[in-house]
């Protein structure tokens, strides 16, 4: 309504036995006022009401009025018209860019500041803000479908509690499952899910084999699991340049199956059941470890997705390369808290003309790692030294997991191999060694199912044992430690008379050809303070003694605030510095090898 109708209206006469119109008020209620008889306070009333509105109206048009004169007056001093809305123009522009700058200004420092230093401590580490929303998690499932096909995307309870943990794990917490279980069959697949989960920010957590032990595949934050159950192809066997393209669910006995046809064989063996893509991200060994080194010396290239989908090669395919950084051995036993393997090259062997295998028996254990160091100190070029303690012998008879029956005695198994004429000779060699250190008996593989059912003894050590529970509530914890060779028949008869003395069955195994060794004990939650501390204390051991807290098992949960005692809090730090460049969500296999939040 305009100021002049306002005007009329409030001028307008009025009669006492008439109703006072309607007036309306933007946003306010409609309000109705009757006078019912002339004078008196209805007339008051209306004297005020009339008196307030036309004192607004009033001031209204005043006001109007001073305006126009001010800008006439500006006109009839030779301001243009122009020049003052061009500068009311210019006036604004500076404004917006103000705010604008303000608005800039307090966003950069909502943000946190590039790191200046060489590492990341703990304390410098913001903790991971994962988005693990009911609403974000099920619209990634939608997301998952639609990329892998329904069939391919699992929820069911039974599979995710497997994919939890396992019976032979030492790390037992089942409090945490993941929210579902993707199944991948390509490279690009696996780069589709870890872009989803990295823009709606759920953490990933990656299964091959699940035969790790220290807890490598425990979904500490939930999320997803990726799962390669299905690519599990042998992509290309290069038989003239000793070479094989593999994916991340071949299992090493497989491999070894499909290339004994052609003489050649893949090296690292560790326990039965585990697969190429966990061996990488443990950094494994095995028996084989003593001649033909680790998982590190047998991976020429890797492909790898990392957090955010992005797909990289690390190298070709030659025997050597000096171009750049080495990022295949910074993948291998990264525990996949930098990447995800979804093919490895690897290095392959010519399967030797002769092997045999031999046992020795002795009196005690420390008679037996003494053995081991002479034999390895003078050169002799066996295959493999497996140590067995009694108490492991006397489980492996007790579980009838083999065709025969052992001396329950601390035993040495040998492996040996090259032509015939070499073969012999260690042996005599071997034997010759053991004589000199109390050796009880010898006895050596005639034929090849011979030598295959001596060495099945060892292979089902782990087996073995957990058939001894007690009752379903007891665990196994399985862990390993590795030492110079010169200070393994110490650590290891210091260890044995340390779990004589807790009063649990505990017993000991080794890859002793090169300082490594077991100790699988079991025990329930009541007695689970006294397995830690024998724990503790063969670590503590191998530390003074200048070894490594593990020598394939891998970190994990269970020993990662012990590598700070192993090579110090900056080396650690460093670690973590490389997690945060690779991984800047801490979306991967998050809580792995370095801690990325303090604990409460």
């Amino acid at each position: 309504m305009s100021a002049s109708r306002l005007l009329r209206l409030a001028r307008a006469p009025s009669s006492s036995s008439a109703a006072v119109r309607l007036v309306r008020c933007p946003r306010a209620p409609i309000v109705r006022f009757q006078s019912t008889q002339s004078g008196g306070d209805g007339d008051q009333f209306k004297r005020s009401f009339r008196g307030q509105l036309y004192d607004s109206t009033s001031k209204r048009v005043q006001a109007e009025r001073l305006q126009q004169s001010r800008r006439r007056a500006g006109q009839g001093d030779g301001v243009d018209p122009e020049v003052v809305r061009g500068g009311g123009i210019i006036s604004r522009v500076f404004s917006l860019a103000f705010v604008a700058g303000c608005f800039y200004y307090l966003g950069s420092m909502s943000l946190p500041a590039l790191p200046t230093t060489s590492t990341s401590p703990l304390s410098s580490v913001i903790p991971p803000e994962h988005n693990l929303a009911k609403a974000n998690l099920q619209a990634s499932w939608t997301e998952f479908s639609r990329l892998l096909g329904p069939e391919h995307v699992s929820t069911l309870t039974d599979d995710l509690e497997r994919h939890s943990t396992s019976s032979w794990s030492s790390h037992h917490d089942t409090g945490n499952l993941p929210f579902l279980i993707v199944y991948p069959n390509s490279t690009e697949e696996v780069s589709g899910i870890a872009k989803i989960c990295h823009e709606r920010r759920i953490p990933m957590t990656a299964f091959s084999g699940g035969t790790s032990l220290e807890g490598h595949f425990a979904p500490t934050r939930g999320g997803v699991c990726i799962d390669f159950t299905r690519m599990n192809r042998i992509l290309n066997i290069h038989k003239e340049d000793l070479d094989v393209v593999v994916q991340p669910a071949v299992g090493w006995e497989h491999l070894n199956e499909v290339l004994e046809k052609d003489g050649l064989f893949f090296p690292p063996d560790p326990g039965p059941g585990a697969m190429i893509g966990g061996m990488v991200g443990t950094g494994c060994s095995g028996t084989n470890a003593a001649r033909y080194g680790t998982m590190r010396e047998w991976v020429l290239s890797l492909t790898v997705v990392l957090a955010d989908g992005t797909v990289i090669k690390t190298r070709q395919r030659p025997r050597k390369s000096s171009a750049g950084y080495d990022l295949t051995r910074m993948f291998i036993g990264s525990e996949g808290t930098l990447g995800l393997v979804t093919e490895a090259t690897l290095k392959l062997a010519v399967k030797p003309a002769s092997e045999s295998v031999a046992v020795s028996s002795f009196l005690s254990i420390k008679d037996a790692a003494a053995m081991v160091a002479e034999v390895i100190g003078k050169g002799i070029p066996i295959a493999a030294i497996e140590i067995l303690d009694d108490v492991m012998m006397k489980c492996i008879n007790l579980s009838g997991t083999t065709s025969r029956s052992w001396k329950e005695k601390p035993t040495l198994f040998f492996k040996f191999s090259g032509t015939p004429a070499g073969v012999k000779e260690q042996i005599a060699l071997v034997k010759a060694i053991g004589k000199t250190h109390k050796s009880q008996s010898f006895e050596f593989a005639k034929n090849q199912e011979e030598a295959h059912d001596l060495w099945s003894a060892r292979k089902e050590a782990l087996w073995s044992m957990m058939a001894l529970k007690r009752t379903d509530e007891d665990h196994v914890w399985t862990t390993d430690v590795a030492v110079p060779m010169s200070r393994l028949a110490e650590i290891i008869e210091e260890t044995k008379a340390d779990i004589s003395k807790s009063g649990l069955l505990g017993s000991m195994v080794g890859h002793v050809g090169d300082g490594n060794f077991h100790t699988i004990l079991l025990f329930n939650d009541s007695e689970r303070k006294t397995a830690e501390d024998v724990v503790h204390r063969m670590i503590k051991r191998a530390i003074e003694m200048e070894g490594t807290v593990t020598g394939e098992h891998g970190v994990g949960l269970v020993k990662r605030d012990y590598l700070a005692e192993e090579v110090g809090q900056t080396t650690v730090d460093a670690m973590r510095r490389l997690k945060y460049a690779f991984d800047p969500l801490w979306l991967l296999n998050c809580d792995k090898v370095v801690r990325v939040e303090a604990t409460k």
